[in-house]
């Protein structure tokens, strides 16, 4: 008879791939117990979501991971690649996107936009989620879940042993991937275009450094009357992946069902012809099949259940944005968690993690759904498709509007320009370079795990009033550039939340500093009821 265990744990995250391991970081560093449950026996072994975009390398600079995220996509790729479309990487060049990732956009961050799969990424997360206390097991699944009005409990059965144990939890995050089995159980429903391909991806090895000429590539896409779909290689330019989203089949037509039937043959066809070397000596390593969606879940949250990453929001590949997403989804979610979990703040903040990544999913599913057909598959049909917002805007320029973010104006744009902030509620806190102590630092360097009062030279009545209310820096910037992008005069003060949003923010000094740092922080931590 197996024995029965019991654990009690203030969160539970279901799903231990990108979005949970990030999620164990980021609520580890919050000091937040919790328990990681993942049903694969360890991080992942297929090189998936190999984009990460520069507010997701920020947010990982903010619990010191940085550079060995870095140091991890530097052992993989070679960094600052084109992202391009061909007809045959031997072939025609028909459209470079980027001819270098981060041209252009150095300046609006102190992280890079970088290159890393899943698998150099993953374990440099699991050891940091580790290393901060987080608890995780693997070849674990949850075979059922209950939500009840104090928590939740799981059942949860080790895959190997089939010892099963029960888990309650204050919370839950569902982090279990594109067909959430938690999702499914709670009955949320998906909007969007549905699937619109059963693709395929196809890992390969074969020397394909004469095709190359030297080009560092990092993202090809190939559009041909063969096929469509896009290609990622390796360091050494002698394997690589082909992923297939529609092809000619046998008889001549065109087909998006590619994963139904394809066989080792067709494998191989498929490299040969996206390379656009018939002769190729081509090995198929492994074929992973999957279906190419673009969808959002109706609610992020049910009772004390919050979903994150695909489980919240599927999406094509192309612009990279899915993985990138579900980090920013963990990110907002476990400072919430943290500050209701310990009494800082009303449980109504827990509200703003739907009102705020919502809106935010749904816009980016677009983007990519946009980016999908206009690249890839005009066949879908670009009637009523979204405009095509800058990527940096889709990154670092989104907008939040919840009861945690006191808004100072009436414009309901839901991106701003990144290139030219503003400083407006709502919006990520601007970086700006900054010295201190010596060391080059970013504003964005200055936000912990609590919120903080960032102020400028002239803020000496900020400092004196925040004094046992919240932490306060000051920034001794003599060019101008934080007032500016913070859309401060002399002695105004701004107020930047736990995930680097801006919450609030007074232009210029007003008479009782210290009233107005008390209601900004009860609005924004949801401690009395917003009328």
């Amino acid at each position: 008879m197996l024995r029965m265990r019991h654990v009690e744990t203030p969160v539970l995250v279901v799903g231990g791939s990108l979005v949970g391991l990030s999620m164990s970081v980021f609520l580890a560093r919050h000091g937040v117990e919790h328990l990681v449950v993942e049903r694969h026996p360890g991080t992942a072994i297929h090189p998936r979501a190999a984009f990460l975009m520069q507010r997701t390398v920020e947010l990982y600079r903010g619990v010191g991971l940085q550079e060995a995220v870095i140091a991890a996509a530097e052992r993989e790729f070679e960094q600052n690649g084109a992202i391009m479309a061909v007809d045959s990487l031997g072939g025609r060049e028909l459209q470079w996107f980027f001819e270098n990732i981060n041209e252009g956009v150095e300046h609006l961050s102190p992280s890079p936009r970088i290159f890393v799969t899943q698998i150099g990424l993953e374990p440099v997360l699991r050891a940091r989620a580790a290393e901060l206390g987080g608890q995780l097991r693997y070849s674990c699944e949850v075979v059922s879940l209950e939500v009840e009005p104090d928590g939740v409990t799981a059942l949860v059965r080790d895959r190997g042993t089939g010892e099963e144990s029960t888990v309650h939890a204050a919370y839950a995050v569902a982090a279990d991937g594109v067909r959430s089995a938690v999702r499914r159980r709670l009955g949320i429903p998906m909007a969007g275009h549905g699937t619109f391909s059963d693709s395929i991806t196809i890992y390969f090895r074969g020397d394909v450094r004469p095709l190359l000429r030297g080009r560092n590539l990092s993202v090809v896409y190939v559009v041909n009357p063969r096929l469509q779909g896009f290609f990622r290689f390796s360091f050494d330019g002698r394997s690589g992946f082909l992923v297939v989203n529609s092809a000619v089949d046998g008889d001549g037509r065109r087909t998006t069902a590619i994963g139904e039937g394809a066989t080792e043959a067709d494998c191989v066809r498929y490299v040969r012809d996206a390379l656009g070397a018939p002769d190729l000596p081509v090995e198929i390593e492994d074929v992973q099949r999957w279906n190419a969606a673009a969808e959002w879940a109706e609610r992020f949250r049910a009772g004390r259940v919050f979903l994150a990453g695909d489980s919240a929001h599927v999406m094509p590949p192309t612009g990279g944005y899915g993985g990138n997403t579900g980090v920013h989804d963990a990110h907002n979610l476990a400072w919430k968690l943290a500050h209701v979990l310990d009494g800082r703040a009303g449980a109504a903040l827990l509200d703003t993690y739907e009102a705020e990544r919502l809106p935010v999913g749904r816009l980016t599913v677009e983007q990519a759904y946009t980016r999908y057909v206009t690249r890839l598959d005009p066949g879908l049909g670009t009637d009523g498709l979204a405009p095509v917002v800058d990527d940096a805007m889709i990154d670092l320029g989104y907008r939040y509007r919840s009861t945690a973010i006191v808004e100072d104006g009436a414009d309901d744009a839901p991106w701003e320009d990144p290139r030219t902030p503003s400083g407006r509620p709502g919006l990520r806190a601007p970086h700006v370079p900054i010295r201190r102590d010596g060391t080059e630092l970013s504003t964005l360097d200055l936000i912990g795990r609590d919120a903080v009062l960032l102020t400028g030279a002239d803020g000496e009545d900020w400092v004196r009033a925040a004094e046992g209310r919240v932490e306060v820096c000051r920034v001794g910037d003599t060019t101008g550039r934080f007032a500016e992008a913070y859309g401060l005069g002399p002695g105004g003060a701004t107020l930047v939340r736990p995930d680097g949003v801006v919450a609030w923010r007074a232009r210029e000094p007003v008479d009782d500093a210290g009233a107005a740092i008390d209601a900004a922080l009860a609005r924004v931590l949801c401690r009395f009821p917003v009328g």
